[in-house]
């Protein structure tokens, strides 16, 4: 009624683009956010995993357990039934 009318339906579009162009633009913003955070995450992780493995092999050297069977030997079993099938 106030001559805004035929106006209305443009300024509507506009502002819904414009609302919608923002709102992805922040969604944008917080997934590439979480991104980082979550690499960070397993790039300490890994980082965490190699020190325990250190700290592992290091207290095995000090028991001496080196030349004993380790967790490893299931595997050689495993590996020797293809060879023999091979074979």
């Amino acid at each position: 009624m106030d001559g805004h009318d035929g106006d209305d339906p443009k300024q509507s579009t506009a502002d819904m683009t414009a609302f919608v162009q923002n709102l992805l633009q922040q969604m944008q913003s917080r997934f590439q956010t979480m991104s980082d955070s979550i690499i960070t995450k397993i790039d300490d992780m890994g980082g965490r995993i190699d020190e325990l493995e250190r700290s592992i092999n290091d207290l095995r050297a000090e028991m001496g357990v080196e030349g004993s069977p380790s967790p490893s030997t299931p595997k050689a079993k495993d590996e020797s039934k293809p060879g023999d099938d091979s074979a």
